[in-house]
């Protein structure tokens, strides 16, 4: 996932911070700027768990202090940076980099002799999605990311009082992007699965079997269920379903757009197969969610 595999974490103290005494303090100077991402006003944060989230320009002035968060903290580095304190030592986050803070381990991060920060940060529950954060060191890592993870924000926080279903489909892929950058040594076989899903949702047109997408993905069928449970938490066959029945929400909104050609549009030759499946996931047919909900 990261084209380097130089750890950027570098020490830039040699002696430890074991004796440290750690509380939980947050300062911003005037001159910082944050949007917040957070459930009351994105509801669809809860189904991709992800706990909160938020987009900051920062200067002049800002720090962040935790003794013993209860969550996982993920910031992304677009330009300038900050300083990071644990008990191992102070660290230079630079830019393109993924800084990595597991739940339960004390940190701070702070502006400190950099005069400006943009970052995303992500906050996300200790659950077993986000198991690979909770068995991972903390840490600062190069990544090429930083700029799809704001973007991703970004919109979504756009789409406060807009449409729930593009709100889904953005935290959907920024779930994606993160099980990636959290990860410390994806599988070739997760890459290849996730690169083989990102064609499947380019194509949904085409007539995908769960054998063509584990041959494409150079695995057997059980091992890609298996991989796809992993990343998806689904079967590949689910998957599927998953993509086409969220791309079909988004396609009702075009009025001009029949059902039946939607139905095609999505793989599905016949459309009284394509409305089952529909009124089975939604409980309704895609006539009357068009005519209902939109």
């Amino acid at each position: 996932m990261f084209e380097i595999s130089k750890n950027l974490c570098k020490s830039v103290i040699v002696q430890e911070l074991p004796n440290r005494q750690w509380q939980d303090d947050v300062y911003l100077a005037e001159a910082c700027k944050e949007r917040f991402i957070v459930s009351s006003e994105i509801p669809e944060l809860m189904s991709e768990e992800i706990s909160m989230a938020g987009l900051g320009e920062f200067s002049q002035g800002y720090s962040v202090e935790r003794r013993e968060p209860e969550i996982h903290t993920i910031l992304f580095t677009l330009e300038g940076g900050g300083c990071l304190s644990t008990v191992d030592g102070v660290y230079h986050i630079q830019p393109n980099t993924v800084t990595v803070l597991p739940q339960g381990l004390p940190f701070r991060f702070e502006l400190a002799d950099n005069p400006y920060w943009k970052m995303a940060w992500i906050l996300l529950p200790p659950t077993e999605k986000w198991q690979q954060v909770q068995h991972s060191k903390q840490r600062v890592e190069p990544t090429q990311l930083c700029e799809s993870v704001w973007s991703l924000l970004n919109l979504t926080h756009q789409e406060i009082h807009g449409r729930a279903t593009f709100r889904q489909l953005l935290l959907s892929e920024l779930s994606r992007v993160m099980m990636g950058s959290t990860d410390r040594q994806p599988s070739n076989a997760a890459m290849r699965v996730q690169s083989v899903f990102n064609q499947v949702e380019s194509q949904l047109h085409l007539p995908w079997t769960v054998k063509e997408i584990a041959q494409k993905s150079f695995l057997s069928e059980e091992q890609l269920n298996r991989i796809s449970k992993q990343l998806y938490q689904c079967s590949p066959s689910q998957k599927l379903i998953q993509l086409r029945m969220e791309k079909a929400v988004d396609l009702l909104h075009h009025r001009d757009w029949s059902i039946t050609m939607i139905a095609h549009r999505l793989g599905y030759p016949d459309p009284y197969n394509f409305t089952h499946r529909f009124r089975k996931i939604y409980g309704m047919s895609p006539r009357d969610y068009r005519k209902n909900k939109l």
